[in-house]
């Protein structure tokens, strides 16, 4: 401590500090007082960063960086915390290298006899975040605060070369000429890069040499403007994807559209579809086709060129924008690169997936002038292809808003049916392939229409599903299945029918409530229904299927496999499913006995299974006796007879054996 002797005999404060260590190193007696220390070594002792804020800490490196870089001196006002007293001070500020660290030797000048608002203005400048710099009118900065001088970049010659855009230095500058004042949210360079700050500037005078000067206020928005970017982002994108969705087409096509049009372009609007998607929710779950989602606009966008514009419309309908001279025969070829590019084979976790696309164009001379009414066209063009088979094209035409309007007078008619009771069950006969003898039926929905008289499922089913009431349908035709049978065994037959679940029934989580409703009602016995389910619905193997199925096999039901061969499971999870039947799909029976492999590794699967057998479309002796020598126990088809009311099938249990 030799070296600080000469100090030691100042009679004003003196102390040495340890910035690195954040302790003090040295200080004579005047600086113990002030410090309230009993001796130096208690003092040197003290940690004094234990309690020190980021902004002091901060303001220390600043002064030791000025201090190895240009030693300068300082002079401020500094408020200190002696065991947790207040005590604010004049304290001249300089460095000093002592061995091999770059200290501050802090001077002392007097207390400070201000008011209590000057004392807490300045010591709340030393913590403020905001970035607050003192310019020349025309020069380099004069003065920055802590945080300013943490953030941002010296030397710099004036204010403007803070902004980075000429366009904000020349707006705030404008301000500041018409009002003497100005703001606004601008890119600046700062030491962590460029940021997002919000600025304002005010002329102002030096209090130092009375010239003109400019005061900039600067605070830091980058989180705001990321969050905004992001959430203009979010709002103008489909999540899963990643691709543009329907607000950034309808915000941003007609822009291209008016741009196509100004340069002597065409524009065609194409409307892609995948078909059948719903079965691939329904039957591997949503999970699995978001995943097939993502793949198909993965192929969609490496078929297209850089300025066609690609989004999803929301579920599995994507929008591709073209634009060229010739679009008509620009856009018939894209769209057949996409039909066949969508319906190539794609392999997810395991699991082959073969999928069509249906695609609907809207050109811009089917007098289609905005994005709507291309969207609308589009559409149309699409379902059209849909209801032409699917997987195919078909371009706009007017015709096609007849048949829109004729699809939403159905829709219509269809829910007012509903109402009025106008569905009933028809009865196709189960028969016991050994006796003859008629024990129970498959109920199938038909459509008593008031003024087209009797109309079979193909012309309202695929509305039903579409609109959504397909459930409401299925409800009511369980609901008189279960009344019939009911009064059937009143009268002393025990019949048992089969009723098909649809995959939106049969996903929905109230489905054994509504089953439950219907058998108090009717008081019926569940074991009497046989609910039937597409082998598709089984592809997904997860725990809802087979949740769903025990729960309806515990309330007494008896569960039936319809069209069985004609989908894509794996028989070894059929084991896993608490299964009463199989139903052999009449495309397997049309053929016997001639074409005899595949029923017969069915009926051998069946036997294994301990699985009740089911033919459906018998219509010959020769198909019966092949079924006989296989074992199967009953049959259906026009052998025995097609779909009947309920007064015709009475009829027939009357003749029955």
């Amino acid at each position: 401590m030799a070296r600080f002797a000469l100090l030691a005999r100042l009679r004003h404060p003196v102390w040495v500090f340890d910035i690195d260590r954040q302790r003090v190193h040295w200080a004579n007696a005047a600086a113990l007082k002030v410090w309230d220390a009993g001796s130096l070594e208690e003092l040197c002792e003290r940690d004094m960063g234990r309690d020190m804020s980021e902004s002091v800490a901060r303001r220390l490196r600043q002064y030791q960086s000025d201090f190895e870089r240009f030693e300068m001196e300082f002079s401020e006002s500094w408020t200190l915390y002696p065991n947790g007293k207040p005590r604010s001070l004049q304290v001249v500020f300089t460095g000093l290298r002592h061995q091999g660290s770059m200290m501050m030797l802090c001077e002392a000048l007097g207390e400070l006899q201000a008011d209590p608002n000057t004392l807490r203005s300045a010591e709340a400048l030393l913590h403020l975040p905001v970035l607050i710099t003192l310019y020349q009118a025309d020069g380099p900065a004069l003065y920055r605060n802590p945080a300013a001088r943490e953030k941002v970049i010296d030397p710099a010659e004036c204010w403007q070369e803070h902004l980075i855009h000429i366009a904000d230095r020349e707006l705030l500058q404008l301000q500041l000429q018409q009002q003497g004042k100005g703001r606004l949210v601008a890119q600046v360079m700062t030491r962590h890069g460029e940021r997002w700050h919000e600025v304002s500037a005010r002329h102002c005078r030096d209090a130092v040499t009375g010239e003109n000067a400019v005061l900039i206020s600067e605070v830091d928005v980058s989180e705001l403007k990321d969050a905004e970017a992001r959430a203009r982002y979010l709002a103008m994108h489909d999540s899963l994807t990643g691709l543009p969705n329907r607000n950034f087409v309808l915000q941003c096509y007609p822009a291209l559209l008016q741009q196509a049009k100004g340069q002597g372009e065409q524009a065609a609007l194409l409307c892609i579809d995948l078909d059948r998607f719903k079965n691939i929710n329904d039957s591997l779950g949503h999970t699995f086709g978001d995943l097939l989602l993502v793949q198909m606009g993965e192929r969609l966008k490496s078929l297209l060129a850089p300025a066609q514009q690609l989004a999803r419309q929301g579920g599995d309908e994507f929008l591709v924008l073209l634009c060229a001279p010739q679009v008509q025969e620009q856009a018939a070829t894209l769209a057949a690169a996409i039909v066949e590019a969508l319906a190539r084979p794609l392999w997810l976790r395991g699991q082959e997936v073969r999928l069509t696309a249906s695609v609907g164009i809207s050109l811009c001379q089917d007098g289609a002038e905005d994005i709507q009414s291309h969207m609308r066209h589009a559409d149309l063009a699409m379902y059209s292809a849909k209801d032409a088979g699917r997987n195919g094209i078909q371009f706009y035409n007017k015709a096609m808003d007849a048949r829109a309007r004729t699809r939403l007078a159905l829709e219509y008619e269809i829910r007012r049916g509903l109402e009025n009771g106008e569905f009933e069950a028809f009865y196709q006969p189960r028969v016991d392939c050994l006796t003859g003898e008629i024990v129970g039926a498959e109920a199938l929905a038909r459509w008593r229409h008031p003024e087209r008289g009797l109309l079979f499922p193909d012309s309202f089913i695929p509305v039903c599903e579409e609109s959504g009431v397909i459930r409401e349908l299925d409800r009511q035709i369980l609901a008189q299945v279960a009344s019939q049978l009911a009064n059937w065994e009143a009268q002393g037959r025990l019949l048992q029918v089969s009723v098909n679940l649809s995959a939106s029934q049969f996903g929905d989580p109230a489905l054994p409530d509504v089953l439950q409703q219907i058998l108090q009602a009717s008081n019926c016995r569940a074991a009497a229904i046989e609910l039937e389910i597409t082998e598709s619905l089984l592809l997904a193997h997860d725990q809802n299927t087979l949740d769903t199925l025990a729960s309806l096999r515990t309330m007494g039901f008896a569960i039936a496999i319809d069209d069985f061969g004609t989908g894509y499971s794996n028989l070894a999870y059929l084991q896993n499913y608490p299964l009463n039947t199989l139903k052999i799909d009449r495309s397997f029976i049309s053929g016997l006995p001639q074409s005899s492999a595949i029923p017969q590794l069915i009926t051998s699967l069946c036997r294994i299974l301990s699985l009740n057998m089911v033919a459906e479309g018998v219509e010959t002796h020769a198909q019966l006796d092949w079924l006989r020598q296989q074992g199967c126990q009953q049959y259906q088809g026009y052998l025995c007879s097609r779909p009947v009311s309920l007064a015709h099938f009475n009829e027939l249990l009357h003749y029955s054996p």
